[in-house]
Formats: structure tokens, C-alpha cells, sequence
């Protein structure tokens, strides 16, 4: 189950008991952007606390940055979508994730919004 930041990010746990999670952008977010043309993502091992920035995102239009919604460290990249970051639009809650996070407190998944709180909060 997929939980959102009002940063426009997604989280979803991978596996109901797992303690590590996979991070993206959402589809409100790469629909605000446009085309995305470049991913900086972090480096595996890096960590980072809520709400702190771990990447970058560059379209036609604009440039955002991507806060991780939940505090941990990387333990891996999608390098598929640094090689072709039109997956942020073609795929953005599915082969566009950007990272996977080892999660420090799997209890704050619980401050963020879930599906249908999101989709008020996004329109």
C-alpha cells in the first residue's frame, strides 16, 4: 500500500512486514512537471532524516527537488530510470521509482496520507 507526502512523493513498504520501502514521484507531480529529461538520485548508503532532500528532478519545464517522505538509509537506485528518465512520466507509481530506502522507524509511514487522503490534498 502506497502512502503520499504533501511533498508529492510516494512510499510503499516492500512486502507487508519488510523494513525496507521503495520511494517515487507521484503522478500529480511528473504531470506538474512535464517531460522529465534528468534524475540526480542519492548515493546507495546515504542516509537521510523525513522531509530532507534526496534527489532532483529536471523536465522541460522545471526543476524539483525529491524529499525523502520517511527517514533511512539507500540501499538502492533505480538505474533504469537514470538511464531514461521519461520512466518518472511513462510509469511514475511503478518502473519510475527513484529509490529504496532501509527504514529507520517504519511507524512514521503512518504520518503520511494514504490514497484517498492524497487525491484531496493533490486536487
Amino acid at each position: 500500500m502506497k502512502k503520499y507526502s504533501e511533498e508529492h512523493v510516494w512510499v510503499a513498504r516492500d512486502g507487508d512486514a519488510a523494513d525496507t520501502a521503495t520511494v517515487g514521484i507521484t503522478i500529480h507531480a511528473q504531470e506538474v512537471l512535464g517531460d522529465v529529461v534528468f534524475v540526480e538520485l542519492p548515493e546507495i548508503g546515504a542516509s537521510f532524516t523525513a522531509g530532507e532532500k534526496a534527489g532532483l528532478v529536471e523536465s522541460v519545464k522545471a526543476a524539483a527537488d525529491v524529499f525523502t517522505p520517511v527517514s533511512g538509509t539507500v540501499v538502492e537506485v533505480n538505474e533504469a530510470l537514470r538511464a531514461d528518465p521519461s520512466l518518472a512520466n511513462t510509469d511514475p507509481l511503478g518502473s519510475g521509482w527513484f529509490f529504496k530506502l532501509q527504514l529507520a522507524s517504519s511507524a512514521e509511514l503512518d504520518a503520511l496520507m494514504d490514497e484517498l487522503a492524497y487525491a484531496g490534498f493533490a486536487n
